[in-house]
């Protein structure tokens, strides 16, 4: 089965999305020829990590273990992991409406959206450097593995732009 990068990119930034929000109301993109089994196989291998993260990023809050420096800097990256949801969200409305006449702008976009929900991940990092907690170690591991998704997402979104428009659909 033929599977284009624009419907790839569309399952990594749907399945990131869903894993950080509610599983039950994951969105697939319309029209596609995918085999609803590869599917949810590609969701359980990232949907573990992406749910520790937000598990992990609200049980430190509520512990009240956290203190100073490190509560602060819970509290800010718990704020932007938030900034990066609200972007994954607007490429993946972005990516359902691909059209050949804006393709350009929305690439663009994309781009933009998607790179920024990075920034806004390693920024989740910046105030735990030079911490040697174990806790914070692990934190720092799961953001660090939900950044690799969304670089993967960006690296496809990037092949989409230089392939053209033609690229995104699918072939029969």
């Amino acid at each position: 089965m033929f599977i284009t990068l624009r419907l790839m990119l569309l399952l990594i930034i749907a399945i990131f999305l869903s894993l950080l929000t509610n599983t039950s109301q994951m969105v697939y993109p319309k029209g596609n020829n995918i085999n609803n089994n590869n599917m949810l196989r590609k969701h359980a291998v990232s949907q573990g990590e992406v749910k520790n993260v937000q598990a992990y990023l609200k049980n430190l809050k509520s512990s009240g273990n956290m203190k100073g420096r490190n509560k602060v800097a819970l509290l800010d990256c718990i704020e932007t992991f938030g900034y990066a949801l609200d972007e994954l969200h607007k490429s993946l409305g972005v990516l359902r409406r691909l059209s050949k006449k804006t393709f350009s702008t929305q690439m663009g976009d994309l781009n933009t959206w998607i790179s920024s929900a990075l920034t806004d991940e390693d920024t989740c990092l910046d105030g735990f450097e030079g911490e040697n907690e174990r806790r914070i170690k692990l934190l720092q591991n799961k953001v660090q593995n939900v950044s690799y998704i969304t670089s993967n997402a960006l690296a496809l979104v990037n092949k989409l732009a230089s392939t053209g428009f033609e690229s995104s659909i699918i072939d029969p």
